[in-house]
């Protein structure tokens, strides 16, 4: 089954983005997946997104690259000089088209470049506009640049991810943009669904360093109401909850987790050691926590008798378990294929790009795919629209302002 674009869900919502590098991209993508019309504002002065020149597969010439294109599928490009008041005019032109304004600047710079409700509601009283920055249009850090691995630092995840004795460790991918980009993106359509309601628009203010303080979830309950300090354990092994870590096998890695009791009766059955589960030291959650470096041992020895694919036939569906892939195992594994998560998108310069697709799945729609334009392609078409006629815009770009 397909959808027309004129069907898709969010199908006639359009946003206006001032956005760079991953964070905000990367949130707003999938809702451009699901028809939404994100035009990407772009600074001339410094072609464009720094994103587009991200190494090692990017095309100068082009001035385009799939890391570029990963983050900004479906995304239009203008180029306008937000910091010339020309464009700023631009800009307040622009924004009675548009439901929504999304930046991802620094905390300081959305209300000094007009992107604020202030400065934009005179021209459009519904427009919604979200800032996703590192810190927060307030406080003492909002004038700071911020990026995924310093606010991993600043949140406290450096200090609980990795081996004990090994130095501080950040995720393997961008965790906090991320899950900060989408976040930022459901703060926006919350203001957008408040503004149809209303009919007044709003500043969204969304903050990399409190996305990440609030992932921590849990344990900052168990330290502010306990006082309780985390600690790294071996193997990747959950703070409280024992088995529940990788082991090695007889040919590489897995992850096992009892989650729960009835996990735990059934883990130590089918790897052949029942006589743990009538252990009076490892009976409950309690007991296998405290008794955790007895245990683990007993566990691991069993698990280096036998190869992966042999533990995975005797406790995959018995016991949360899964082999630890590689990033091209894991796009390959017939789950990912069964789900459509590896996608095709034209591309004019690099061809065919297979991406990762949308996990947002919708009973009757099929995401709509598309490449992100080149650096500035749409921009006369969206001036044209809002009146800005062929005369003016080359006027602007002699300025520099476009």
């Amino acid at each position: 089954m397909t959808t027309s674009s004129a069907s898709l869900p969010l199908a006639g919502l359009r946003i206006l983005a001032p956005t760079q590098l991953g964070a905000g991209p990367f949130g707003l993508m999938f809702l451009a997946d699901l028809g939404a019309e994100v035009v990407k504002i772009e600074n001339p002065a410094t072609r464009g997104d720094e994103a587009r020149t991200v190494p090692p597969f990017n095309d100068p010439a082009a001035h385009d690259g799939l890391y570029f294109q990963a983050l900004n599928r479906g995304a239009r490009s203008i180029t306008l000089d937000l910091k010339h008041a020309e464009g700023r005019a631009v800009l307040h032109r622009l924004v009675p088209r548009f439901d929504a304004v999304f930046n991802n600047l620094r905390g300081d710079q959305t209300a000094a470049l007009g992107l604020d409700y202030a400065t934009l509601a005179p021209c459009n009283p519904r427009v919604v506009c979200c800032s996703l920055s590192g810190f927060g249009r307030t406080g003492p850090r909002r004038d700071e640049p911020a990026y995924d691995y310093l606010l991993q630092a600043y949140a406290g995840f450096m200090s609980i991810t990795g081996e004990p004795d090994a130095p501080p460790t950040k995720s393997g991918i961008s965790v906090v943009d991320f899950s900060g980009g989408i976040l930022a993106a459901l703060a926006m359509m919350i203001g957008l669904h408040r503004a149809h309601r209303t009919g007044v628009g709003a500043d969204v203010d969304v903050s990399l360093l409190d996305t990440a303080l609030s992932m921590l979830n849990y344990m900052a309950a168990w330290s502010l109401d306990r006082g309780w300090v985390p600690a790294r354990h071996p193997d990747g092994a959950h703070q409280s909850l024992v088995p529940n870590q990788t082991f090695r096998t007889a040919d590489g890695w897995i992850v096992v987790m009892a989650m729960k009791q009835k996990f735990w009766e059934r883990l130590v059955e089918h790897v052949g050691l029942p006589e743990l589960a009538a252990d009076a030291r490892f009976a409950g959650v309690a007991d296998r926590l405290a008794n955790r470096t007895t245990l683990i041992p007993l566990l691991r020895t069993r698990f280096l008798e036998r190869s992966t694919a042999d533990w995975l036939a005797l406790l995959r569906g018995r016991v949360p378990v899964a082999p630890i892939y590689t990033v091209a195992e894991a796009l390959a594994d017939e789950h990912a294929q069964a789900r459509e998560m590896v996608v095709e998108v034209a591309h004019p310069v690099f061809g065919t790009l297979r991406q990762v697709g949308s996990p947002i799945k919708i009973a009757g729609v099929r995401p709509d795919y598309r490449a992100a334009s080149p650096l500035g392609a749409d921009t006369d078409a969206i001036l044209d629209e809002s009146g800005i006629d062929a005369a003016a815009r080359a006027r602007l770009r002699h300025a520099g302002v476009i």
